[in-house]
């Protein structure tokens, strides 16, 4: 077996090590990258890439002394820049190569295969790019519903086409689950209201899920993976489409006639299982995290808001409504291992002399004061009244509800979300509210299959019963 170290040189990684001025190479080496992003090829004149190491060496004041160079007759940024060049060249490290053209004697640098994917790795590291999970699931749709396209060569550009974007989006979607458990990690280090509020207010927004919320806001979603889990079915059951991929896997990936059986029967296996039952479960772990994502935000929000109140018991109520909140959402039995440290109510991190009302020392009377008492008028206890009911009023209460729900039915017995009226935010309130009280209003609730699409939301189907 080929170990990694047998293929590129060995001072490779020297360069990024700790001990070596590891943030300045690795600067140049992504400027140097950078350079040939409009070239037809990794072939660049030496001079160009002197040039812009050299600028870079000048605006951050680099010296010869914070490279730990010893030879002295490096006296400005240019020769600098070509010791650079030359170390990033040499053998040892391998990341560049230097050529002369046979007309001209020019000298060229050539980006070695090896320089171009570490750097197309640190660039991903630095600045991730995000991935457009629905488009992997049209990607494989497309394939298989224009079979033409790929009837010369089924398992070159069809079935390993298709089972690559299928291996693409399992990862993205992995990763997203590990994302958005780093977000909740890091809203619990949050140190001001303010800063929370925009952090919950990005995820309404769904900015930084954006691309998970184009996947599901896909209604006919599942249409389309019934649709590719039947032609999967289909292409193993077609014997001759089989034939040409078994002949197709071994032509291409130099295997036997039984290895490449196995080999397409596992793609297709493995395809078929994750858009099955492991993209069910995937997507349903990320609803999850959300969940508790928004469940923590809130918490922490009111908790924040608390904190620094002057008012008896303040604490008391925000940790009480903290351990409330967790026992409600089960968190000690879904939340993962790794995440059980994000709230340790016995430390005092979060408590200081703003949330805590110390008791003050009793004055003395000094002045003898009587105030009068002024009786209200019928006038004035009609008006309060009249407030205090306007302010106590609550149009989505049981009792309206109830009676909501008995002038839609009328005689009927059954209801159907899509058959409420939901023109408006009001009536989508009212129906979700009339949801809510249903079965202490002596109705069955049953959730069905699909979503409806009203207010630009997504709202899951559902059939109201009247039970008597």
């Amino acid at each position: 077996m080929i170990n990694l170290f047998d293929t590129i040189p060995s001072g490779f990684f020297n360069n990024l090590a700790s001990g070596s001025n590891n943030r300045v190479y690795s600067d140049c080496f992504q400027i140097i990258y950078n350079q040939y992003d409009r070239e037809i090829s990794y072939r660049i004149a030496r001079n160009q890439l002197r040039d812009a190491v050299a600028v870079y060496l000048l605006e951050n004041h680099v010296t010869v002394e914070d490279l730990g160079e010893e030879m002295t007759d490096r006296r400005n940024y240019n020769d600098l820049a070509n010791a650079i060049l030359r170390r990033f060249c040499s053998k040892e490290v391998g990341w560049l190569e230097e050529d002369s053209d046979d007309a001209t004697y020019e000298k060229h640098i050539i980006m070695t295969e090896q320089g171009v994917r570490l750097a197309e790795f640190l660039e991903q590291l630095k600045t991730p790019e995000r991935e457009e999970y629905s488009s992997y699931i049209f990607n494989i749709y497309n394939i298989l519903r224009n079979g033409e396209q790929w009837s010369q060569d089924p398992y070159a550009e069809g079935l390993k086409n298709i089972y690559r974007n299928a291996k693409l989006l399992s990862r993205a979607l992995k990763k997203l689950s590990t994302f958005i458990k780093k977000i909740i990690e890091r809203m619990i280090r949050e140190e001001t209201l303010e800063s929370l509020t925009e952090n919950i207010i990005e995820y309404c927004e769904g900015s930084f899920v954006r691309e998970y919320a184009r996947l599901t806001k896909q209604q006919n979603i599942h249409i389309y993976r019934t649709f590719i889990k039947g032609k999967l079915t289909d292409m193993q059951n077609d014997g001759r489409l089989f034939g040409l991929l078994v002949s197709g896997c071994a032509a291409e990936e130099g295997l036997t006639e039984e290895e490449a059986e196995d080999e397409v029967l596992e793609m297709l296996l493995l395809t078929r299982q994750f858009l099955t039952e492991d993209y069910d479960q995937i997507m349903q772990e990320i609803r999850h995290k959300i969940n508790i994502y928004l469940q923590i935000a809130v918490g922490r929000a009111r908790f924040l808001r608390n904190r620094e109140a002057d008012i008896r018991g303040s604490i008391e109520r925000t940790i009480r409504y903290l351990a409330e909140e967790m026992e409600e959402i089960g968190w000690k039995d879904e939340l993962p291992r790794e995440a059980s440290g994000l709230f340790l109510l016995d430390q005092h991190e979060f408590i200081d002399t703003g949330s805590i009302r110390f008791p003050r020392r009793q004055h003395s009377i000094q002045n003898e004061t009587s105030a009068q008492i002024e009786e209200m008028t019928k006038e004035d206890i009609e008006r309060a009244k009249a407030s205090q009911e306007k302010e106590a009023f609550n149009p989505y209460s049981k009792e309206k509800m109830k009676a909501y729900l008995e002038n839609i039915l009328g005689p009927g017995k059954r209801l159907k979300s899509e058959e409420l009226p939901l023109e408006s935010r009001r009536d989508l309130l009212c129906a979700l509210s009339a949801a809510a009280y249903g079965q202490e209003n002596g109705y069955e609730i049953r959730t069905l299959d699909g979503y409806l699409e009203t207010q630009n939301l997504l709202l899951r189907r559902f059939e109201i019963i009247k039970k008597y």
